[in-house]
């Protein structure tokens, strides 16, 4: 396990800036999240902490020894990549003990090695196959079994999981994380699906441009968003101007659009500071489509459903309410509200977050 350390790292291309500044750590036996859309600087981060990849400027440190100038294999790193780069023409066994070959570790350590790292993936005895004799999913386990086998120092996984069908993916983050949590290793993950990083991080760092927006533990990410950027990508959000109206010990009170006055808890709006408007926030899940009104802790509009997106146990609506149209994710409890169908949108006060008009 090492703790990685990115000081004001900078990388450009001739005029292009894919990453325009970071100043991020990776704590010891982590796991990290580097989320975001395509072209956000993600993988280019990555890139630079493996080594296949120079800073333009800026330091990384992985246990606290800078290695901008040391080669790739030369850093103790494990790289899993998207289409599991396995050997074809080679066992199962041999490209697990790829790297070790390089480290002068002999064969009857390597066999160990190669069983132990076989047994932590849940695939014992597969040492003689080949990968094509293997599924997609099992084939990504031989790419972590080679990865983890020479005992890394930090583990970098680039989008790992993207070429797997749905429900494989599913499990597969299970026992990845499932894995990573035993062996204990720093772990730093690629991907720009939201639920994958929700469910595995124990920090997320959005980034969006070449910049990092927010860092945080999932939970705080998603509730309480940096900015609109942050809000719009990681989830599916409703984002309101609104008015502050007043402001005392408890809340800062908001006059919303079509909602009225809204009072929104202070923890809910620590980013506000003494700005007279901002943008609420609020989760597509939090709000309630109802026949009427909700009671005194919570406030509504009226809207009218314009579609219907179902999902099985959930449905997706979107309602117009006055000239602005919500998103709202419910439960279906006996059958989803029909297109046209009148309803009040009901909302939690507590359940908004709150940004500053620039965010």
């Amino acid at each position: 396990m090492a703790r990685v350390d990115l000081k004001n790292i900078k990388k450009s291309y001739g005029a292009v800036q894919a990453v325009k500044q970071a100043d991020v750590t990776f704590e010891e036996g982590s796991f990290t999240t580097l989320l975001g859309p395509s072209g956000c600087g993600k993988t280019t981060l990555l890139r630079m902490i493996s080594g296949l990849e120079t800073p333009t400027s800026g330091d990384i440190l992985v246990g606290g020894k800078r290695v901008n100038d040391v080669p790739i294999h030369k850093r103790n790193l494990g790289l899993v990549f998207q289409n599991y780069a396995l050997f074809p023409h080679r066992t199962i066994g041999e490209n697990i003990a790829f790297g070790l070959k390089y480290r002068g570790v002999s064969k009857s350590d390597t066999a160990t090695k190669v069983t132990e790292a076989l047994d932590i993936v849940r695939l014992p005895g597969v040492e003689d196959r080949y990968p094509t004799q293997l599924s997609g999913g099992q084939q990504q386990r031989i790419a972590l079994a080679r990865a983890i086998v020479i005992e890394p120092d930090v583990l970098l996984l680039d989008e790992p999981l993207s070429a797997l069908d749905a429900n494989l993916r599913e499990d597969m983050r299970v026992e990845l994380k499932a894995i990573q949590h035993r062996i204990g290793v720093t772990s730093i993950f690629v991907t720009h699906d939201q639920s994958e990083a929700l469910a595995m991080s124990d920090k997320i760092i959005v980034m969006s441009a070449g910049r990092v927006e927010q860092v945080g533990a999932p939970e705080e990410v998603y509730n309480n968003p940096a900015s609109e950027f942050v809000a719009s990508f990681l989830g599916a959000s409703n984002i309101l101007e609104a008015k502050v109206i007043s402001k005392d010990a408890k809340n800062i009170v908001l006059d919303a659009p079509h909602f009225g006055k809204i009072p929104v808890p202070l923890a809910q709006a620590q980013r506000m500071g003494d700005a007279p408007s901002g943008k609420l926030v609020i989760r597509a899940e939090k709000l309630r489509l109802a026949d009427k009104p909700g009671d005194t802790n919570t406030v509504s509009a009226n809207g009218v459903v314009e579609a219907v997106d179902y999902q099985g146990q959930i449905a997706r609506y979107f309602v117009r309410v006055g000239d602005i149209q919500l998103q709202a994710l419910n439960m279906i409890e006996s059958r989803p509200f029909a297109i046209g169908a009148e309803v009040s949108v009901v909302l939690k006060t507590a359940d908004c977050a709150l940004l500053p008009a620039g965010a």
